[in-house]
């Protein structure tokens, strides 16, 4: 475990004790935990501090825990190059709740913040152009979302007759079917190390 990431969590955690909910070290990395209604003062904080200057964010994405009250984590990775540190930020944000856009501290935030509307539904308040970025727009849904049919609801395609794009329903071609773990190679002559499950 590095020091110098030691170091940096208790800075943090002196620093902003009421936004930091948890700090844990893994892979030479520092994830921080924080409250979603403090993340821009903190994501400022953390580029304009002396001794962090994460001042470049590098990605935002979310991760879907359909279980858990707080169903989303909002994943914040910034890079300090003037310390060779990086930072990974997690705030989690219910379901029908709103997460507050880091668009003035970070401008080049607006792409992934509609990136993680279009996928899975949680709003960035304050976001001066929020829509779907990705997906169409009369798509229905989030598709990174757990509980999101891996068929989709509706499927597209090109009407020769109405010559333009139809939207339909998803049919498909053949049921669902159960696929048993057996080797493809059973009934062969060799018995290959791991085919002995079948018999």
């Amino acid at each position: 475990m590095s020091e110098a990431l030691i170091e940096l969590a208790a800075h943090i955690e002196f620093k902003r004790p009421g936004d930091v909910l948890a700090t844990a070290i893994a892979y030479d990395e520092l994830t921080v935990t924080v409250a979603a209604a403090g993340i821009v003062e903190f994501i400022d904080f953390l580029k304009t501090d002396g001794s962090c200057k994460f001042s470049s964010l590098t990605d935002i994405t979310a991760v879907d825990y359909p279980a858990r009250e707080q169903r989303f984590d909002v994943v914040y990775h910034l890079l300090s190059m003037y310390q060779n540190q990086r930072i990974r930020v997690i705030a989690a944000v219910r379901e029908e709740e709103t997460i507050p856009s880091i668009l003035s501290v970070h401008p080049s935030a607006g792409w992934f913040e509609r990136e993680i509307f279009d996928m899975f539904g949680i709003i960035f308040s304050g976001h001066p152009d929020l829509r779907r970025l990705l997906t169409d727009y009369g798509f229905r849904g989030f598709p990174l979302r757990k509980d999101f049919p891996t068929t989709g609801y509706t499927e597209v395609r090109y009407d020769e007759e109405l010559k333009r794009v139809v939207y339909e329903p998803v049919r498909l071609t053949q049921e669902y079917r159960q696929f048993d773990s057996l080797s493809p190679w059973e009934g062969a002559k060799y018995i290959l190390p791991g085919d002995e499950k079948g018999a």
